[in-house]
C-alpha cells in the first residue's frame, strides 16, 4: 500500500450540513482515514475553494454559479473547513480545487507524482460530483483505484447506489469501509 492514497475530498463544513443525514457517515470515514495511517498510507485531502470575487467561476458553469449565489465554497470561510471529525493532522497535505474533480484546477497530480503513488483510495461528498469527476479523470491519468462505497455519500440516495452498485464497478474496485480496512492492514508492508 505504499504507493496508495487515501483521498478524502469535499468533506467540509457547509457540504456535510447539505448533504449528511447518515450520523454513521463521518465516524466510517474516520476509520477508513485510521486504517489508511495504520497501513501507511498517505492521506490527502482535497477541498473546494474559489478565490475572492470568484474570478474561475464561468457564468455557463450552472454548478459553480448555484453555488456562488448559495454562497458555498469561499476560500479560507469557516463553511470551507474540513469538518473537525475528520480533520486533517499537521503532516497530511490538503489540495484545494476549482472545480468538480480533485485533479481540477488542483496540484493534484504534482503531489502524486513526488510521493510515486500511482493508486488511489477514493471517498467524499458528493458521489454525482467530486467522486464521479475525480474517478474519470484518475482512469484517463492511469491510476489504480478503489471507491469505498460507504465513505462516499450523495444528496440523492439512488444517484448514490447507481454509482457504487452498478457504474463505478464496471471499472474499479468498490469496497465497503470494513473490507478495505481488513485487507489493508493485510497488506501491509513488513
Amino acid at each position: 500500500m505504499a504507493n496508495s492514497a487515501l483521498l478524502v475530498m469535499d468533506v467540509q463544513r457547509e457540504i456535510v450540513d447539505l448533504a449528511t443525514d447518515d450520523p454513521a457517515f463521518l465516524p466510517r470515514l474516520r476509520t477508513a482515514i485510521d486504517g489508511a495511517r495504520a497501513a501507511d498510507m498517505s492521506v490527502i485531502y482535497v477541498v473546494m475553494g474559489l478565490r475572492p470575487g470568484r474570478p474561475e467561476v464561468s457564468p455557463r458553469n450552472r454548478v459553480l454559479t448555484d453555488a456562488v449565489r448559495a454562497g458555498l465554497f469561499v476560500e479560507g470561510g469557516p463553511g470551507t473547513a474540513i469538518h473537525p471529525d475528520v480533520a486533517p493532522r499537521q503532516d497530511d497535505v490538503v489540495v484545494t480545487k476549482r472545480r468538480g474533480s480533485a485533479f481540477s484546477g488542483s496540484d493534484l497530480e504534482l503531489v502524486l507524482r513526488a510521493r510515486d503513488i500511482d493508486h488511489l483510495v477514493l471517498t467524499g461528498i458528493a458521489t454525482g460530483g467530486v467522486v464521479l469527476a475525480t474517478l474519470c479523470s484518475a482512469i484517463d491519468l492511469d491510476y489504480g483505484l478503489t471507491v469505498l462505497a460507504d465513505a462516499c455519500l450523495d444528496i440523492d440516495p439512488e444517484v448514490h447506489r447507481f454509482l457504487v452498485g452498478t457504474l463505478f464497478p464496471r471499472s474499479v474496485d468498490v469496497l465497503s469501509v470494513a473490507d478495505w480496512v481488513e485487507s489493508s492492514g493485510r497488506a501491509r508492508p513488513a
